[in-house]
């Protein structure tokens, strides 16, 4: 039994709490919570009937909690789950996993010299229709790789922003690239692979935040596939998708639903029998799942850690995306096209203003 605390109930923690504390993962449990605001932490844990604290160095000191999920602003991931992995515990942090790339670093560096693990968020790799469409991919179906696209059209007004004052900041959250987009962005560079250059434009439209709230780029992989990131939250009145186009020269294969989790079209040169199983069984994500990918990827962790298995998202995968969108953000301040493999210079990403 793997034995859960979260550090962090707000927005994102009710999800993480249903399935831990709803024992919904074999082999897991919710035993502890943290938060500085004592209201958030006494909401979750008097719901699953677990402890609380308040101060971060009482809730590490616990000795019956074997991981500790990060679930604090984007911009504190580095310095919660450095704590965490000094004290013992193996690291699951949500995306994006810091917002600068020396920080990545040192959390990297600190489980490893803890000897703990350290997994990144990305759920949506865990999506049923992803799944399908990465065994295509990884049985070579779409032949060579021609054009890439995610698109996350939600909505996010601005008492959104205005529920915590570290939305929408550079030091400590980032904008749509970095927030909403982030696992659209890291699904991209999954199917397609390295990505050779970027060249990104953004603007702020309907909000009073720092960041952008509207974001478009385009993408050249190393493959010689081109990409398209199309991301906003100023989808107005609702959230209209998440969604993830992958053309190849043998065949296309469209995920969209709002997050990655429906098959819009799925057709390839070379049909198998197994096609029509595809879009009958798998084409939609399971009603019963939490959160979507959620409950798959909690228990792809709790294997990894039972079995001594290697993560599917550890530090360095997650490492790779935010300097993907580090490099997006480059782009946008220089106004040119910025190559990876690079180090940020103007890119406010985890800066105070």
């Amino acid at each position: 039994m793997i034995r859960f605390g979260l550090l962090g109930c707000g927005r994102i923690a009710k999800r993480h709490a249903d399935l831990l504390g709803g024992n919904h993962i074999d082999r897991a449990s919710l035993v502890a919570v943290c938060d500085r605001v004592r209201g958030r932490a006494d909401a979750i844990a008097s719901k699953f009937n677990v402890p609380a604290d308040y101060d971060v160095d009482a809730f590490l000191a616990r000795k019956d909690i074997d991981a500790v999920a990060v679930l604090t602003p984007s911009g504190m991931h580095p310095e919660h789950a450095i704590a965490c992995a000094r004290a013992g515990k193996h690291v699951v942090v949500e995306k994006p996993m810091a917002l600068r790339l020396q920080d990545a670093d040192e959390m990297m560096r600190a489980c490893d010299e803890a000897g703990v693990k350290l997994f990144v968020v990305k759920q949506n790799r865990f999506n049923v229709p992803v799944v399908k469409a990465r065994e295509a991919l990884e049985a070579g179906r779409f032949g060579r790789l021609i054009l890439g696209t995610v698109r996350v059209r939600w909505c996010r007004d601005q008492s959104y922003y205005d529920q915590d004052d570290w939305r929408g900041t550079w030091a400590y959250d980032g904008g749509v690239l970095t927030n909403q987009a982030s696992h659209h962005v890291d699904m991209l560079e999954w199917f397609f692979g390295d990505v050779v250059s970027v060249h990104a434009r953004a603007l702020t439209a309907l909000v009073k935040i720092e960041t952008e709230d509207t974001a478009v780029a385009t993408l050249k992989f190393r493959n010689g596939a081109l990409g398209i990131i199309e991301a906003t939250t100023a989808a107005r009145p609702r959230d209209l998708e998440g969604s993830l186009s992958i053309l190849g020269e043998k065949g296309s294969v469209e995920i969209a639903g709002f997050a990655v989790n429906q098959i819009r079209h799925w057709a390839f040169v070379d049909e198998l029998p197994s096609d029509k199983d595809v879009m009958e069984k798998f084409s939609v994500n399971p009603p019963n799942v939490y959160g979507f990918g959620h409950q798959a990827y909690y228990q792809h962790v709790v294997d990894c850690l039972i079995h001594q298995h290697a993560a599917l998202v550890d530090g360095l995968e997650g490492r790779k995306s935010l300097e993907l969108i580090s490099a997006l953000y480059e782009s946008i301040e220089t106004g040119q096209e910025v190559a990876l493999r690079f180090a940020p210079r103007l890119s406010r990403l985890g800066v105070a203003s």
